[in-house]
């Protein structure tokens, strides 16, 4: 057990600390769409199709792998976009107050490439994700995925040994960890996937997301 104290309307108080993991997608929850950004900086508009838009990730993936080839686009290119992208208004805040409440692991379908300069603005989470094979003239060749439905899985994983899950995300390939999840919000997610998930709380705002997230390991600590 692990006890921690804050200071809660002037009041000092203990909690305990429950085995709970807050799952958060990365793109589109904590940072801009990586993909969105890059298709506005090279110029080309197919590239702003993402896991909104299409379920099947495989299929999107080797999709943008053949326009950056058809367009000469490599790894650099890519990263130099993503050095200039900043968390979301209010993302590194509510990171930092949520690790106050429980763990936290982002579970993403992006790519170690991709992941690192943000982690860094981030403050450094853990996060699970997946990694682009280059070629030694930077071209990217293809993709290798940690595991086929990933997020799904490391929820489970998690489960199946004693923890608790809260998942959040705002795409196509978040619905799988965010029903197998004890509690499961969506962020931010396009009409169509929220009309298509009435189940499912949906969120506009940090502030009522965390407020979710507290509520629910509030819950488990009454008990």
């Amino acid at each position: 057990m692990i006890y921690f104290s804050k200071l809660f309307d002037n009041q000092l108080i203990f909690v305990r600390f429950f085995m709970y993991i807050t799952c958060l997608d990365l793109e589109g929850v904590l940072v801009p769409e990586i993909w969105i950004a890059f298709s506005e900086e090279s110029g080309i508009p197919e590239l702003r199709r993402t896991t909104r838009d299409e379920p099947d990730y495989n299929k999107l993936m080797n999709w943008r792998l053949g326009i950056l080839k058809e367009h000469g686009l490599g790894l650099k290119q890519i990263q130099d976009t993503i050095a200039k992208i900043d968390p979301l208004p209010g993302a590194k805040e509510f990171m930092d107050e949520l690790r106050q409440t429980c763990q936290v692991v982002i579970l993403s379908d992006t790519f170690t490439q991709f992941a690192q300069p943000l982690m860094r603005k981030l403050g450094m989470p853990s996060i699970f994700c997946n990694e682009l094979i280059v070629g030694k003239d930077g071209m990217i060749t293809g993709f290798k995925m940690r595991q086929e439905n990933g997020k799904f899985h490391a929820v489970k994983a998690l489960q199946s040994i004693g923890f608790k899950t809260i998942a959040s995300g705002d795409s196509f390939n978040d619905l799988a960890m965010i029903k197998q999840s004890q509690k499961g919000f969506l962020f931010r997610a396009p009409e169509h996937i929220i009309n298509d998930n009435p189940d499912v709380l949906a969120f506009t705002e940090y502030s009522q997301l965390l407020d979710a997230i507290k509520e629910t390991v509030a819950n488990e600590n009454a008990d």
